[in-house]
């Protein structure tokens, strides 16, 4: 799954970076942006997860959360994939009646085969 936010945050992007997203955005679904979603990011704010200056990063964790994901993959090791930060979406998740999400960067998510 993805959404329009990601694409909005790739179009700036090296090519590289835009080719294999569009690779992949092909065979993904696009989340939409929705009335629950925009409320759940507006819950992130008020419970001071992350600040106004996040608005999308409240807002990629909202879409994933609302659209049942069960988890997000990210570089975004300042607001998403932090170990203060992850606990307190889940917190709102479940204060808003939403399951928990795991938030990963990619290197915790890339399958290395059979290596033990």
């Amino acid at each position: 799954m993805t959404s329009g936010v990601v694409e909005a945050e790739i179009e700036p992007a090296p090519d590289a970076v835009r080719t294999l997203f569009a690779r992949y955005e092909a065979m993904a679904e696009i989340v939409p942006v929705t009335e629950a979603a925009l409320a759940l990011q507006q819950r992130y704010i008020q419970a001071g997860v992350v600040t106004t200056k996040s608005f999308d990063d409240a807002l990629h964790v909202a879409l994933a959360t609302v659209s049942a994901c069960n988890l997000i993959v990210s570089w975004n090791f300042k607001h998403l994939v932090h170990f203060d930060k992850i606990p307190k979406y889940n917190a709102v998740n479940t204060l808003n009646g939403y399951g928990s999400i795991g938030i990963f960067s990619p290197l915790e998510v890339i399958d290395y085969g059979n290596e033990a």
